[in-house]
């Protein structure tokens, strides 16, 4: 009798183990870069500043930077979305409506995950036209032909 008591937990302990084995590991964490580092690469130099001339509301400035780290070249795709999406906003504030589309088309084009938060999209100028971009941006369903119909009883 005692022996059948190891058995069975024997086999239990084994049976746990092997089903701990089967749950995959952890996705590792996502490699970070320090801010100071990527301040080293003139892109992302020009793409900070140009974020920030944009929030102090130095247009100009911010223009020129936000051009000047996509020439450059930015490491992170989502990083060109936004240089992109910060020169949409400029080309629509300042009457600019086929630029800003074109911005928008672009930032969609280095990430296709791009997004403006409920905030940016209920803008009055850059809105409309953002959700344009978007309804281009997802395929239309394709088209389903009718089968035709079995003849029934009747029919024949």
């Amino acid at each position: 009798m005692r022996m059948r008591g190891r058995t069975w937990g024997t086999a239990l302990a084994i049976f746990g183990l092997a089903a701990c084995e089967t749950t995959p590991p952890a996705p590792p964490q996502p490699a970070t870069q320090s801010i100071v580092a990527l301040y080293q690469r003139p892109g992302e130099r020009s793409l900070i500043n140009g974020m920030r001339q944009y929030e102090e509301g130095s247009f100009e400035r911010a223009e020129s930077n936000l051009r000047t780290a996509l020439a450059h070249g930015l490491l992170d795709a989502r990083d060109t979305a936004a240089a992109h999406k910060y020169l949409a906003f400029l080309a629509c504030a300042f009457n600019r409506l086929a630029e800003c589309e074109q911005q928008f088309r672009e930032a969609f084009g280095a990430d296709p995950a791009f997004s403006l938060t409920d905030v940016e999209i209920g803008h009055p100028i850059w809105g409309p036209i953002y959700r344009k971009v978007v309804a281009a941006q997802v395929p239309a369903p394709a088209p389903t032909t009718p089968t035709p119909a079995t003849p029934t009883a009747r029919q024949q």
